[in-house]
């Protein structure tokens, strides 16, 4: 198995980036959230180093990256409950920080789970069901780093697109297709953002 990669990174989609190791490049699944911190490392030879785990089928290999450790357990516990697969795991890891999906699944917290795209009532209860002794307290720490790197206009420009009926993936890949356009560190339009993704969402 895989358990991590470093290298540069050459490309980033909406759903995966490239990392370059001894010379071949390397397709790793991701969420949107750590795609948005490998964006720009493309072209700049920087190092990433990415916690990965591989899904292994009878007609392919997949390898999923995580922005740490801590997010690469969660993924794969997530996968023990019934109906858990890794697409399911890792958007619920794409709504939710794995501290969020701590706190939820230990108050029975139905709601907050089915907000990932996939998870129904029933879905939700059974997660918690089988989950609730294993995926532990939250830990606060990782939370608190999330809050420090992320990018707030990212969040005010999903909301605006799910309030306007476009379901989370969608509002989420249209953020990815605007974010080229802002300059790291900066406080971009966020009202000029939006209506960009709706541009984007409308041709798509």
């Amino acid at each position: 198995m895989i358990a991590y990669l470093r290298g540069p990174v050459t490309a980033v989609t909406l759903t995966s980036a490239v990392v370059e190791v001894g010379g071949v490049g390397l397709e790793l699944h991701c969420t949107p959230g750590t795609l948005a911190t490998l964006s720009p490392m493309i072209g700049t030879r920087r190092e990433a180093h990415l916690p990965t785990s591989m899904v292994v089928r009878e007609d392919s290999l997949t390898l999923f990256g995580f922005a740490d450790d801590d997010e690469k357990s969660c993924f794969e516990l997530l996968q023990t409950a019934s109906g858990v697969g890794p697409k399911l795991a890792q958007a619920m890891l794409a709504v939710l920080s794995p501290d969020a999906l701590r706190t939820a699944v230990a108050a029975d917290d139905t709601k907050t789970l089915t907000r990932v795209p996939g998870i129904g009532q029933k879905g939700a209860q059974r997660i918690i069901l089988e989950l609730k002794d294993r995926l532990g307290a939250p830990t606060g720490g990782h939370v608190a780093a999330i809050s420090a790197t992320s990018e707030p206009w990212r969040d005010q420009v999903r909301q605006g697109l799910v309030g306007l009926g476009w379901s989370v993936k969608d509002a989420d890949q249209a953020v990815e297709q605007v974010s080229v356009d802002v300059a790291p560190g900066t406080a971009p339009d966020v009202a000029g953002l939006l209506r960009a993704a709706l541009r984007t969402l409308s041709k798509a």
